[in-house]
């Protein structure tokens, strides 16, 4: 393995100190090829807990929502879902008061308006007169799937996807097992949440590093996964494509299918230098996955951030470690067969 990414690998291990997180982890994929691979620290912060390694799972916080994402893709693929420009009260009756003018592609982008006051549905502003992230939106795309599949996100997901890309270390979580980093559940008041559901409507969902690799490469190429095209390309392809309402203000964020896409704004998570074609989503646990069509890459970075300690801002980290990552990718020469 070339010692061409140390640096990064570096940084993230001064993250890893910085933010207090026992575990870390980088991966990279680079034309088809892993040229990248970096553990560091414990599942927990005892002695004898797990060394970190390539089995290990890591909670994901909310990069699952982009496997909701492709849940909505597929469900319009089979024609169950007609337009993303249809109310979700069109499919939910349920919706048609509270969320009255809200569109799946309102939902799509954190531009529908509406938050969750004492379980109640509230509107903030208009649908898609401006952005905003709320987990309203997302727990209404999740009733969806469970509603047009008969399935909870869950099993609908192992069915149509991690068994067809032999996805074996990811997976929403109820128990401590060996690979699973879970000391996110020591504190009752743990902020990824509650764990005690295996529909996938918790964010409870673990991955390894090398599946969230496989899981942005699969993205990268369109369904293709070692020259068999697995699922259709068309479902891919409106996951990252701007989705985001024209009449969302320009220095707004834009999204495809709740993936951040590259924008000039001051909330937009990618490193400035990183191309425009390029793609990411993130988790309050400090996981990352960066998709660099130009250079035919996947970037992830793991973590098993329990906080924001003082001093620590999570934009300029996340900016910084991709551009770091986008610096050595345009001179990167080693490589590693996958």
């Amino acid at each position: 393995m070339s010692n061409h990414y140390q640096s990064l690998n570096e940084y993230v291990h001064k993250v890893q100190m910085e933010i207090g997180a026992t575990a870390a982890a980088t991966y990279i994929i680079k034309n088809n090829t892993v040229v990248n691979e970096w553990y560091s620290g414990r599942h927990a912060a005892t002695k004898n807990s797990r060394i970190v390694d390539r089995y290990t799972q890591f909670n994901v916080g909310s990069v699952r929502k982009t496997y909701l994402g492709l849940a909505v893709s597929l469900l319009i693929e089979k024609g169950l879902i007609k337009s993303i420009d249809h109310e979700i009260g069109h499919y939910l009756s349920g919706y048609k008061h509270s969320a009255e003018g809200v569109t799946l592609r309102h939902l799509l982008t954190h531009t529908h308006g509406l938050i969750e006051k004492d379980g109640e549905i509230a509107r903030e502003f208009k649908p898609g007169e401006k952005w905003a992230y709320r987990n309203a939106g997302i727990n209404m795309l999740m009733h969806l799937v469970t509603h047009l599949s008969g399935k909870t996100l869950s099993a609908y997901m192992q069915e149509h996807v991690f068994s067809v890309y032999d996805m074996n270390e990811t997976g929403w979580r109820t128990e401590n097992k060996e690979h699973l980093i879970y000391n996110y559940y020591d504190d009752k008041n743990t902020w990824v949440g509650p764990n005690h559901s295996d529909a996938g409507d918790q964010s409870n969902l673990f991955v390894s590093a090398r599946d969230m690799a496989k899981w942005g490469y699969i993205h990268l190429q369109k369904g293709c996964l070692n020259g068999k095209q697995l699922l259709p390309a068309e479902v891919f392809e409106r996951l990252i494509t701007l989705q985001t309402p024209d009449t969302v203000p320009a220095n707004q964020p834009r999204n495809g299918f709740i993936w951040w896409l590259q924008s000039d704004t001051l909330l937009n998570q990618l490193g400035e230098r990183l191309p425009g074609c390029s793609y990411q989503v993130l988790g309050i646990t400090g996981c990352a996955c960066i998709v660099v069509p130009k250079y035919d890459a996947v970037i992830v970075r793991m973590f098993n951030q329990l906080s924001n300690p003082n001093g620590y801002d999570y934009l300029d980290d996340i900016r910084t470690f991709g551009n770091l990552a986008y610096d050595l990718l345009t001179t990167c020469s080693g490589s590693r067969g996958r």
